[in-house]
């Protein structure tokens, strides 16, 4: 049993003050409120709970900032992806885990806490099968491993190029697989992954597979998440539409049996009509407001979707900007510049742009991972304490901890990050960065000299 006492802490209810919490067995076993510290406690000032990250490719964190300069043509997604797929033809296993680590490093000193891998590079540098079809997914598993990040492992599914089932391209080799092969790589995660862990499922989007084979990739696994990236380019919605008359989103309403178990990653190009159909339906909208923006994507409809009810989870996506503040700021003020407004995202209940934007991204991405989320008994002990003396946060209490950290600060603001019972971040660094980097440093000095 280990106890920790905070001056205050963001619980389930709102903010309390002097709150104990003591862990077992990675858990919160009881949770007070009111209470002095004792001489056992560990003492921090400020705690919330540590986030889900929604959606993350972590060999792209080796990737970042390769791709801010301007080609002979227009830069758009589809240019990035050129530079992703050059990019791949230089990692093996070995560096692949090396990267994801780094990212799994930077995600909890980021105040994420766990973190649905959009797990998609099966294949061999020639495209061929490894013998273990799980080969790349075990790195995955390891890199979480290492840094203590939780981890949903979502394996995806990827067989063309376009809507319609059009041939992949040689960029693609990596990524590919059929119903067969893919049955055996599922059993192959499922007996990689740490009990700790979740296992979901990942068809890539409706330009890589067809609706036979969705439909036959929901009945292999029909529990457990279900995560698919959705109407991110015009280019995509328009192929959509000339393939099968209806949009993405559209189409997945009304094909696909979307609940509240599917989340749907960008959607950034939606109607108003689809966006409260998906606020209704359940399903979670995985935002991911700095790749968006990097990208290009567009904006999510955000103000709609949350007074529709919709539930939104967030996500680092190709990593390029690795933190909690980071996205959720970026979030918010993505809906400031087209409303021409300050504070969207706030409503009446939470007038707290910065803790209703939490709030409902701990809710959202704890559902979207398939884990219960929150400083309570019972739930994970996955908490993110806040130094109190940090220039932005000083003074501060309740509810401007969060708008100052989120809005207001640079870096330095999280101190301590627990998962799962474990101390992983002390004094604002992973207690494993030094060698970790030193090992991802290794790999891309050989990855971008070749």
């Amino acid at each position: 049993m280990t106890s920790l006492w905070f001056e205050t802490a963001l619980l389930p209810d709102g903010w309390a003050q002097s709150v104990r919490v003591e862990m077992a067995e990675g858990l919160i076993a009881r949770v007070e409120t009111g209470v002095p510290a004792t001489p056992e406690d560990e003492r921090h000032a400020v705690a919330v709970p540590g986030l889900a990250n929604v959606h993350s490719h972590g060999f792209q964190r080796g990737m970042a900032g390769l791709a801010e300069y301007r080609g002979a043509s227009d830069d758009d997604f589809w240019s990035w992806r050129e530079v992703m797929y050059r990019f791949l033809d230089h990692l093996n296993p070995d560096d692949v885990e090396a990267i994801n680590a780094m990212a799994y490093v930077e995600m909890l000193e980021g105040g994420f806490t766990h973190v649905g891998e959009f797990h998609y590079l099966h294949n061999g540098i020639d495209g061929e099968r490894y013998a273990n079809p799980a080969e790349m997914a075990e790195r995955v598993v390891a890199a979480a491993e290492k840094t203590g990040i939780g981890l949903t492992l979502l394996p995806v599914f990827y067989a063309h190029s376009d809507f319609g089932g059009l041939p992949p391209k040689h960029g693609q080799r990596r990524f590919l697989n059929d119903i067969d092969t893919f049955v055996k790589l599922l059993e192959a995660c499922m007996s990689t992954i740490p009990s700790d862990a979740i296992l979901g499922l990942a068809p890539h989007s409706l330009r890589a597979v067809t609706p036979n084979e969705l439909h036959a990739l929901i009945k292999l696994h029909p529990d457990g998440p279900v995560h698919i990236h959705a109407a991110e380019q015009v280019k995509e919605v328009e192929a959509s539409i000339a393939f099968s008359g209806a949009r993405p989103v559209e189409w997945l309403l009304d094909h696909a049996g979307i609940d509240a178990r599917w989340c749907l990653i960008h959607a950034t190009q939606m109607t108003e009509g689809e966006t409260v159909a998906l606020a209704k339906s359940g399903a979670v909208a995985g935002l991911c407001p700095v790749t968006e923006a990097n990208l290009g994507d567009g904006i999510f409809k955000a103000l709609q979707f949350l007074l529709e009810g919709g539930r939104i989870g967030i996500g680092t996506d190709s990593n390029i900007l690795i933190g909690v503040a980071d996205e959720l700021r970026a979030l918010e003020y993505s809906q400031r510049l087209p409303h021409r407004a300050r504070n969207v995202l706030a409503d009446d209940r939470i007038p707290s742009v910065g803790h209703r934007l939490y709030s409902a991204s701990l809710s959202g991405g704890a559902q979207a991972l398939g884990i219960r989320a929150g400083i309570a008994n019972g739930r994970r002990a996955d908490i993110v304490t806040l130094n109190a003396e940090h220039p932005s946060l000083y003074g501060r209490a309740g509810d401007q901890l969060l708008d100052s950290w989120i809005f207001a600060a640079n870096n330095g603001c999280i101190d301590t990050v627990w998962r799962y019972g474990r101390k992983r971040v002390s004094s604002g660094r992973h207690i494993e960065a030094d060698p970790i980097t030193m090992r991802y440093k290794e790999v891309l000095k050989r990855v971008l000299q070749q």
